[in-house]
């Protein structure tokens, strides 16, 4: 195949080592952003320089921020005695769009994984016991809201067995049949949490 353009095909390339990016939906892209106005390329380019060099993480929660402490964490708003649990930032996104939550987050950053490497010691588990343990907030709930598979129940696990002596609550998200979804479409396992983690009507 003869390259009509090294300059595209960079592009290509760059645009495919996005996450569920192939390269024919790479190159669809690399095509559009062909047709659109220079204006408008270049504030995409900005939007995504500005992304690495403004964003940061929060010091109190560590979730994605541009001031510190996050919007989150400085609001007067927000619970201080209830820290909801999750794995990456954009967990906490996921839980926000609810507007069911008014406490606060500690993101961990991971969960353990010895498969992968990842200990305790790779994500913010210390960091978490010292908000229970420290005087700046007065925590009654630790809410443990990580995924439902064997990394996210080991680490909840993990965290349930630190925080416990603090004499601090520990709960977790219910899991269950999603809304819509049909008995016989359901996995083992998700059937059978449901039944434990059933409720009186």
């Amino acid at each position: 195949m003869v390259l009509t353009s090294e300059t595209l095909e960079q592009a290509i390339e760059h645009l495919a080592k996005l996450p569920g990016m192939g390269r024919k939906t790479a190159q669809r892209l690399a095509m559009h952003l062909l047709k659109q106005s220079d204006e408008d390329v270049l504030q995409l380019a900005q939007a995504i320089t500005n992304l690495k060099q403004k964003i940061t993480y929060c010091t109190v929660c560590y979730n994605v921020t541009d001031t510190d402490p996050c919007p989150i964490c400085a609001s007067d708003k927000r619970s201080n005695g209830t820290i909801c649990v999750v794995e990456e930032p954009r967990d906490v996104y996921v839980i926000e769009k609810t507007n069911e939550f008014k406490g606060r987050y500690h993101v961990l950053g991971g969960v353990i994984s010895p498969l992968d490497s990842i200990g305790p010691n790779e994500i913010r588990v210390k960091e978490l016991i010292a908000r229970v343990s420290g005087e700046n907030e007065d925590i009654s709930e630790i809410i443990l809201a990580l995924n439902p598979d064997a990394e996210g129940e080991a680490t909840s696990f993990y965290i349930n067995k630190l925080v416990k002596p603090f004499g601090v609550k520990v709960t977790r998200i219910a899991h269950g049949i999603p809304m819509g979804s049909e008995l016989e479409y359901i996995d083992d396992a998700t059937l059978s949490k449901a039944f434990a983690g059933r409720n009186v009507f």
